[in-house]
């Protein structure tokens, strides 16, 4: 990999029924665009929407990406993260062995992450 290698960062989401479910998600991706112009930031879904992440990877690599960093976008590290998503990057690794593929705790594990929604959580009470 070189020293300036194009650089990706994947937001993972479950994915549902409903196309209004995911419309948080984008506009999460939206501001780590804004805060991140020099790398390529995309949504993927392990299931129910589009992307999926193993259709998203080959299309960040056929735009010459060769380090890709996936972020689970969930509360916490349940079986989706712990088991289905380990999964994909195995199969993701096989196909792509020349791929940085790396890969972060869920958001919600996060401690300035679980901060804010506390936050949240006191500031919707009545006064």
């Amino acid at each position: 990999m070189s020293n300036q290698a194009k650089q990706a960062l994947i937001l993972f989401a479950h994915g549902a029924r409903d196309p209004r479910w995911a419309e948080p998600f984008r506009k999460l991706a939206e501001r780590v665009q804004a805060q991140r112009p020099d790398i390529i930031v995309a949504l993927a879904f392990l299931e129910l929407m589009s992307p999926r992440l193993p259709d998203c990877v080959p299309q960040l690599v056929g735009q010459g990406c060769e380090k890709i960093s996936v972020v689970p976008v969930f509360l916490g590290q349940g079986g989706h993260v712990l088991r289905d998503l380990p999964l994909l990057l195995d199969d993701l690794r096989r196909a792509y062995p020349e791929l940085q593929l790396d890969v972060a705790q869920a958001v919600g594990e996060d401690e300035s992450v679980q901060e804010a929604m506390a936050r949240y959580c006191v500031a919707t009470l009545s006064a």
